[in-house]
């Protein structure tokens, strides 16, 4: 079983970067995909970006494609979140996951909350 913390969250005006890191605990972390959502009040929760055990592939949602990056270092058992070019409408509580089989989340961090300010 894995454990997952979010931290790197703030307040940060429009055009602004904030880099938002997932750390897990347990030995088998860097046998997990790592996925980054969002849920803002009122809105679906959003899948933003995942990437897999390996680091070798990654996706992005159509919203944080140019913006945000996902990366992961599993000597550290880490995963991080740049997100460059911040917008309003990003503003929302992030939450790292972590999956075994790619379908199922296996974890949930207590989710970081991110405001960017026009």
């Amino acid at each position: 079983q894995v454990q997952l913390v979010e931290s790197g969250g703030g307040l940060v005006q429009a055009g602004g970067s904030l880099r938002l890191s997932c750390t897990a605990s347990g030995r088998t972390f860097s046998t997990y995909a790592v996925d980054w959502l969002r849920q803002a009040p009122g809105k679906e929760r959003e899948h933003v970006a995942a990437i897999t055990w390996r680091g070798d592939s990654t996706y992005y949602a159509d919203s944080a494609k140019g913006r945000f990056t996902i990366s992961r270092d599993n000597a550290k058992n880490m995963v991080y979140l740049q997100m460059n070019s911040l917008k309003p409408e990003d503003t929302a509580v992030y939450f790292c996951t972590a999956s075994l089989d790619g379908r199922t989340y296996d974890a949930w961090g207590q989710g970081t909350q991110v405001t960017v300010s026009s």
